[in-house]
């Protein structure tokens, strides 16, 4: 079965107007349930992590200065959301669900969370939305518990996975791939085992090119016991921090491909949302709804 972390918490009041389009976290298990692509079985509820996870990946510090609403100005602007307490819970609980799905992945050998894919978040401080890095944190989970030792992490949102790739510099356990806008935030990129910087308005031939040319390959050179996948739909043409050019058909076959390439290699996958910020809702919980539709009609 199908499992997927979802708490309410995930949707968070926002100030009105704010660019975040909070409300993609309440619709999208909502539409799954409605379409009939879920059930409420399909759902888990994740609680709070113990804090020595969170300072496996993050610095004792920074953990510290969150938990403690003890950030400065700027480092709250550069998150881009409010600081409050509620966000802190929410970030915690999304981290969490990636945590425990990364289980149900051993068990299922798929599992998602309704958020997640918080790849800006650095070891010593968040930007971007990201204030804790849910992949990273789960990566070093796995370890920890000794459920698997050589991860790959298949970064496919629009944006470079920045922060998980300083998180994991220089750790041969971690093989971090980002295939990203090239033109796109983060302008001051980092270095990950692997970037595929893709031009501006490259459109989908180009995309699913590059994409099919490289993961199979690469899954077989890491050889990895896990792998992370985070499935933005943000290199959607119609999305305001992407800059891709994708039709909603190119993100559905992006999709299948990737999840194809890890039904077959038998190699158990736990998917965070990432990012989507198309305008109209709809077309973003589409997106989103197509990946989960894909995953039961792949794996189960």
């Amino acid at each position: 079965m199908l499992k997927i972390a979802y708490h309410p918490i995930y949707k968070h009041p926002l100030p009105e107007g704010h660019r975040f389009p909070m409300e993609k976290y309440e619709l999208l298990p909502k539409q799954l349930l409605h379409e009939g692509t879920c059930n409420e079985a399909n759902f888990f509820k994740p609680g709070f992590p113990e804090e020595k996870y969170l300072t496996a990946v993050h610095t004792p510090e920074y953990v510290t200065n969150l938990k403690n609403l003890n950030l400065d100005r700027k480092a709250i602007r550069k998150n881009g959301f409010p600081l409050s307490q509620e966000l802190v819970d929410r970030e915690q609980i999304i981290a969490q669900g990636t945590m425990l799905g990364c289980e149900f992945a051993l068990e299922h050998r798929i599992a998602f969370n309704i958020a997640g894919g918080t790849h800006h978040a650095y070891s010593d401080h968040g930007e971007a939305f990201c204030l804790l890095n849910d992949q990273a944190i789960a990566a070093r989970y796995l370890q920890a518990k000794d459920l698997a030792q050589q991860i790959l992490i298949v970064d496919l949102d629009v944006h470079q996975g920045n922060g998980t790739a300083q998180i994991f510099q220089g750790d041969d356990s971690v093989f971090t791939f980002s295939m990203h806008g090239s033109g796109n935030y983060p302008f001051k990129k980092e270095v990950s085992d692997l970037d595929i910087a893709i031009p501006d308005k490259s459109g989908d031939d180009f995309y699913l090119a590059k994409l099919k040319e490289i993961l199979p390959r690469l899954i077989d050179q890491v050889n990895p016991d896990f792998i992370f996948y985070l499935s933005g739909v943000d290199i959607l043409e119609t999305d305001k921090l992407g800059r891709l050019s994708c039709t909603p058909e190119g993100c559905k076959e992006r999709d299948h491909f990737a999840l194809s390439c890890f039904r077959d290699s038998d190699i158990p996958v736990q998917v965070s949302m990432g990012g989507g910020y198309s305008p109209d809702i709809k077309i973003i919980i589409e997106a989103h709804a197509n990946t989960y539709r894909l995953a039961q009609e792949i794996y189960f």
